[in-house]
């Protein structure tokens, strides 16, 4: 695992959605709303990672109102749905930010995310990722999405800096 010392820079995650946060499913009502499943030990990480300073941001092509509430909910804040060029609203969200491609980990699923991966220190995917994301991939999660692959991720990088249960009796690389 040669990527884990590039873990230490981390200070910002980028997720994608379907695929990443979810399993890739989408439910149609009867209405044509679309339902999607989240993983709680995904938003529990997400949380968590929130609470000690790390940037999380998600950047996906999908519109759901449900989507942005649950992510509203685990306290992010930049939040861009309904993009198209991804790549776009990453180069300005570093620019507003001040933030550096050696500071970013970005999980991506499919082609949509493949010109991001390329420009940040550590791009992930899950185990069920496209095959052109996980030949970029310096990580593959064991899990898939929607299935803890989020939890996997941040989980490793808090650990490396020893923020993963550094507060309570618990286990820190």
């Amino acid at each position: 695992m040669s990527f884990l010392p590039k873990l230490k820079d981390i200070t910002t995650f980028i997720f994608d959605v379907d695929g990443v946060l979810t399993d890739g499913s989408v439910l149609v009502t009867e209405d044509g709303h679309h339902l999607r499943s989240f993983n709680i030990k995904d938003g529990y990480a997400l949380q968590l990672a929130i609470k000690k300073g790390y940037n999380v941001v998600i950047i996906s092509g999908a519109t759901s109102e449900g989507v942005r509430k649950r992510l509203e909910g685990l306290g992010i804040k930049d939040i861009f749905l309904g993009t198209g060029k991804k790549i776009e609203v990453f180069d300005k969200l570093l620019l507003d930010k001040g933030i550096s491609t050696e500071q970013v980990l970005y999980v991506g699923d499919d082609i949509p995310d493949y010109v991001v991966m390329q420009q940040v220190a550590i791009a992930a995917c899950p185990n069920d990722a496209a095959s052109e994301i996980q030949q970029i991939s310096n990580y593959i999660s064991p899990l898939n999405g929607g299935k803890g692959c989020v939890r996997d991720v941040i989980e490793k990088v808090m650990k490396v800096q020893g923020k993963w249960m550094d507060d309570q009796q618990g286990f820190v690389w």
